[in-house]
């Protein structure tokens, strides 16, 4: 079954030349014109990814976003955010809120068909049949079921936040830079830039809490999950 994608953008060109690519590349393609209808569409259908205009009347795509994040049944849906809006500061509060991408106008169908797969293979990350539980202090990563867990207690991050936290675990006590970071979990795309890792690696600290200290900064290169040997093991 082909994955289902929502477009929600109030300008029916912009909703029409997206929709059309996307289910030429293969997807089920649902579209909103409004925040209200998105959110609704969104807990009806069950997207996989939500394809997100920030500019929305009435609610605005950022109070979609958060509200997707919120809920139980969305907060693990894709969100790519398609936008005119070019200021760093735009970029900094859609990622900080959880969006998994973000790709101003005007846009190449082309790369947005690209993001949205890239977003749908860390969204899908196979199964790891044989030494699948890591552990290191408080954190431990099911990787079967795709799954961390806190002090025991189950801990809701993105698919990205997922993906990143796991490969600086598996790396752990050695440095990774912000490219290579880049390269592994946003899979390099075009136009990503560094301070999308930082955006990521904050929101990611924040969840984890006191636990976020393990994630460290080397500064003027990237970062490092602290405790190589003691603080991790592999079941």
């Amino acid at each position: 079954m082909s994955h289902r994608i929502l477009v929600v953008d109030d300008e029916p060109d912009i909703t029409a030349l997206v929709a059309y690519h996307l289910a030429k590349a293969g997807y089920r393609v649902s579209t909103a014109a409004n925040g209200q209808d998105a959110l609704k569409a969104a807990r009806e259908e069950r997207p996989d990814i939500v394809v997100l205009d920030l500019m929305l009347p009435g609610v605005s795509g950022y109070d979609v976003l958060a509200e997707l994040r919120r809920r139980e049944e969305t907060r693990d849906v894709g969100v790519i955010l398609l936008t005119a809006r070019r200021e760093e500061v735009d970029r900094i509060r859609g990622l900080s809120l959880g969006a998994d991408d973000y790709l101003t106008k005007p846009f190449s169908p082309h790369e947005l068909a690209l993001r949205v797969g890239a977003v749908l293979r860390r969204l899908g990350a196979p199964a790891v049949t044989g030494g699948s539980v890591v552990v290191a202090g408080p954190i431990t990563i099911d990787r079967s079921a795709h799954r961390v867990a806190l002090d025991g207690k189950d801990l809701n991050l993105t698919a990205t936040e997922y993906k990143l936290l796991l490969t600086l675990l598996e790396r752990r006590g050695r440095v990774q830079t912000r490219p290579q970071l880049l390269e592994t979990v946003w899979d390099a795309q075009p136009d990503i830039q560094t301070r999308t890792v930082d955006m990521h690696i904050q929101r990611l600290r924040t969840k984890l809490g006191t636990a976020g200290d393990m994630i460290e900064t080397v500064r003027g290169f990237g970062y490092r999950f602290k405790g190589a040997e003691k603080s991790a093991k592999t079941k």
